[in-house]
């Protein structure tokens, strides 16, 4: 019988009503959603990753309604009833003598010197040797490379003692992951290394600023939660420098739906400052006086102005273009929450600056077909927008609780071969009322917006 270490034990219990749970180092936890029939094979695959890591057998004690009983699962998987038996001696190995170092048993072989090399004094002089090569002479031929007697023949091919790849952090979800809290460390499943893949896509910074447009011809498709959370999500994911600005001449909501700072800045305040902020003399802190940080989601807000008439905000594309060379200077990633007049010279100008386009769309077929639209009109516009057309992102949010499923994979299927990607964002009614915060949503749908940001981040 295999020598087991007292020390490693897991404990599972089945109860008369068939249930059962699992204890590891005091800790328990039920195994809700298994059978009868399958704790054992779900321990079984537990405990043997655990020995495998340990590299040793691990001791398991089942208990159930009729008995108990002790297995010992090895780090091949091998199950044995726990029975046990003097463990036999292992012979003696033979000392082996101690190598000597490669540095201390080598000795180069003398290097002869040809009789032809040696100078006789008494000999008469000779024509003068060649004078030595000046810096703007040609060089001479370079002579063939010489053995080395004295050089140590590597091998080719030496594999790297650095890791190219950085080692999987375990499990942290679901049952592993508690079973790594007890003790074990057991890898994650396909689901979590999915989800660590888009955190790693998303946390990704690039060699300049990046600008995403998120657009739909239609009021009320979901653009302006689309840019919020967006931005949410890459602020949250990759650190600060992320700006979400409301590029909308006509009553852009952003600002509504976002956290306000100690202050009323707006678009408008802004402008008037450029020359000072694109100045040598600027710093990162006075710009906090025109936007608004978002404390919890750690992203900035740039506001349009609400409450005033659009003929008194007016924006001309040159005023796009400072704003934008502002927002590149300060931040590494922008998101513009655009208007809904697609002929208005700030709407082109801003797809000018972009680098990837966001549709935003519910499960209304308005809303939808609003936003196809918009793309075949950026195919058409020019070589440059057409790129933005063919790699462009759509997400469809289930804006409204009684839309299905089934809604959203029709809206998405009608995308195909629009879109580079489609997103789905399941129904949640945080998105719908009150101001945008990523703790607010629920589980599913904080890991659908990552998702979707993966997909935008691969524009990138």
């Amino acid at each position: 019988m295999t020598e087991v270490s007292s020390g490693e034990q897991v404990l599972v219990t089945t109860h008369p009503d068939r249930t059962s749970e699992v204890s590891v180092g005091g800790s328990v936890q039920a195994l809700d959603g298994v059978g009868t029939q399958d704790v054992h094979l779900v321990v079984t695959a537990l405990v043997a990753e655990r020995a495998a890591q340990l590299g040793r057998p691990v001791r398991v004690v089942h208990r159930e309604p009729d008995g108990e009983r002790r297995l010992v699962v090895t780090p091949s998987g091998q199950v044995h009833d726990d029975e046990p038996s003097p463990a036999e001696p292992l012979p003696a190995a033979e000392e082996a003598p101690a190598a000597e170092p490669v540095w201390q048993s080598y000795s180069p072989p003398p290097v002869e010197v040809p009789d032809t090399a040696l100078v006789d004094p008494s000999a008469p002089a000779g024509p003068p040797a060649p004078a030595a090569a000046t810096p703007w002479s040609d060089p001479a031929p370079a002579a063939p490379r010489q053995a080395r007697p004295w050089a140590y023949d590597y091998p080719e091919g030496r594999r790297s003692f650095l890791r190219e790849e950085p080692a999987e952090v375990p499990a942290r979800r679901g049952w592993r992951g508690w079973l790594n809290q007890a003790g074990l460390r057991l890898a994650p499943v396909d689901a979590e290394r999915a989800e660590r893949l888009d955190e790693l896509t998303v946390a990704q910074h690039w060699p300049g600023p990046r600008t995403i447009a998120v657009v739909n011809g239609k009021g009320g498709a979901g653009k302006t939660p689309t840019t919020a959370l967006l931005a949410a999500v890459f602020a949250r994911h990759g650190g600060a420098g992320v700006l979400a600005w409301d590029n909308n001449q006509t009553r852009g909501t952003l600002g509504w739906r976002t956290e306000q700072a100690g202050h009323d800045g707006t678009v408008v305040d802004l402008l008037p400052r450029v020359p000072h902020l694109l100045g040598e003399t600027a710093r990162s802190s006075d710009l906090a006086r025109y936007v608004h940080h978002q404390r919890a989601d750690r992203y900035d807000v740039l506001r349009s102005k609400p409450l005033a008439l659009a003929s008194e905000q007016r924006v001309a594309p040159e005023d796009v273009d400072d704003l934008h060379t502002i927002a590149s200077k300060y931040y590494r990633l922008v998101v513009i929450d655009s208007g809904n007049d697609e002929s208005d010279p700030m709407w082109l100008r801003m797809i000018d600056h972009t680098d990837q386009v966001v549709v935003a769309t519910s499960t209304r077929d308005d809303h939808a077909e609003a936003g196809a639209l918009l793309l075949e009109a950026l195919a058409s516009r020019d070589e440059r927008s057409a790129a933005l057309a063919a790699g462009a992102v759509v997400v469809v949010s289930q804006a409204v609780a009684s839309a299905t499923p089934a809604d959203v994979r029709r809206i998405a299927e009608g995308f195909s071969g629009l879109a580079r990607e489609v997103a789905a964002i399941p129904y949640d009614r945080a998105m719908v009322e009150g101001q945008l915060r990523h703790d607010a949503l629920g589980p599913d749908t904080r890991r659908a917006w990552l998702r979707a940001a993966a997909a935008v981040a691969r524009g990138l």
